[in-house]
């Protein structure tokens, strides 16, 4: 109890002037022997709106935690001042797992999980503000999988975090709608930002730098939500990604190539604008159909609807790995272009006088931009083959910019 008492520090109720008046608890938490059972005993018994301050410090972890009441801020020092060590935990996988709405939490790190940072799973709102989860050791492929990892969930914000040498994905949201992802740094990651089978996510004004991919819009098969969409990727820094894939056999971003920049698979309503590439060895923006067999009758394969625009380009394309190597640069020569879209369309219609206009592939870039349609499938019905495509004025035109996802924890 003396030690439990000693990370447990104090609890303080403030008073807020209402017409009905209402409290607001406080728990304060050191860091110190016994803080295992403090933090989840506050987790537990802490009432919807309270607030739970991580003094600055190092805590030691040897199980994972979890919270199940809804409104409750944790709040730390700093990223780089309240560190929540996992490396010693011995039960559970993630370091905290989220599972009520409400959630913010805020100026911490959680450092070495055996599995997933912080994953919050079905909730409706949910907050990361400066948050760090690192696997101190760099990229190795007995790393967590995820770092920050809401799934199933909706209105989600990540702000200003930074996740380092995860296993698949460092930001990560799948599942999920009303998304946005903003102002984060991604490093040292299999993929950097991922948003999968997800719904109105804007991802803006991040770094993606040294992943293996910098920032991925993927919609798979046989989930529970299907049919990704509706995704804006502008604003963003994403360079030199080039860490060599480390992502456990198997898993699907393990085929992602070292060196890729931007990559849309098998997802619609894509808009790739204003963004920063460059340094990436393998191709700055590549757009494909999923490459594997599937068994799901109500999916799609393809990338559609998609409009690519006024992104800045530097070198990319000089190191090509996987698939880009094997496949495309034979096709392109090199260095492979800038952007390369594999050319799979659904009929023959299509493949000979393109997409409907709503389902079309659209690129509008700078003066430079070099650009490849592979014709994936004009190739396969044609006898002679067909060649590559590289008239990027082919494919001059627009889709109209929704509105800016807003998230009712902002109002």
């Amino acid at each position: 109890m003396k030690s439990t008492m000693k990370a447990f520090a104090a609890v303080i109720l403030v008073a807020v002037s209402a017409p009905l008046a209402w409290a607001q608890a406080v728990i304060e938490i050191e860091p110190g022997e016994g803080v295992q059972e403090a933090l989840q005993e506050a987790l537990i018994m802490a009432e919807p709106g309270s607030v739970i301050e991580l003094k600055a410090g190092r805590y030691e972890f040897t199980g994972a935690l979890s919270l199940d009441v809804a409104n409750i801020t944790v709040r730390g020092a700093g990223m780089d001042a309240t560190v929540l060590s996992f490396a010693g935990q011995t039960t559970g996988s993630e370091g905290l797992l989220i599972t009520a709405g409400g959630a913010h939490i805020e100026a911490l790190a959680v450092e070495d999980t055996p599995g997933d940072g912080i994953k919050a799973k079905g909730v409706d709102t949910v907050t990361f503000k400066d948050v760090r989860v690192e696997w101190t050791r760099g990229p190795n492929a007995e790393n967590g999988a995820y770092g920050l990892y809401p799934v199933e969930s909706k209105n989600v914000l990540i702000d200003g975090c930074v996740v380092k040498g995860a296993s698949d994905a460092g930001i990560y949201v799948g599942q999920s709608q009303q998304i946005i992802v903003r102002n984060s740094r991604a490093e040292l990651n299999v993929a950097g930002i991922e948003i999968e089978n997800s719904y109105f996510a804007d991802v803006y004004n991040n770094v993606a730098t040294h992943n293996t991919g910098g920032i991925l819009v993927f919609d798979l098969p046989n989930l529970p939500q299907m049919g990704g969409h509706s995704v804006k990727v502008y604003d963003n820094k994403v360079v030199a990604n080039d860490t060599p894939n480390f992502a456990p056999p198997g898993n699907i971003v393990a085929t992602v190539p070292m060196g890729t920049g931007i990559m849309v698979m098998a997802n619609r309503e894509v808009e790739i604008y204003e963004n920063e590439l460059s340094d990436n060895a393998s191709t700055n923006i590549l757009l494909v159909a999923y490459p594997r067999e599937y068994n799901d009758p109500t999916y799609n394969p393809l990338p559609r609807a998609i409009y690519v625009h006024d992104n800045k380009h530097g070198n990319a394309g000089f190191a090509p790995d996987q698939a880009v190597k094997e496949l495309i640069e034979p096709l392109t020569g090199s260095p492979v272009p800038h952007i390369v879209w594999d050319g799979a369309v659904d009929g023959v219609w299509a493949a000979f006088f393109g997409p409907s206009e709503e389902n079309a592939i659209y690129i509008k870039e700078p003066e430079g931009t070099t650009f490849a349609n592979l014709q994936f499938v004009k190739d396969m019905i044609l006898p002679w083959g067909a060649s590559v495509d590289t008239d990027i004025e082919d494919y001059a035109g627009e889709l109209p910019s929704r509105a800016a996802v807003k998230l009712p924890q902002e109002q």
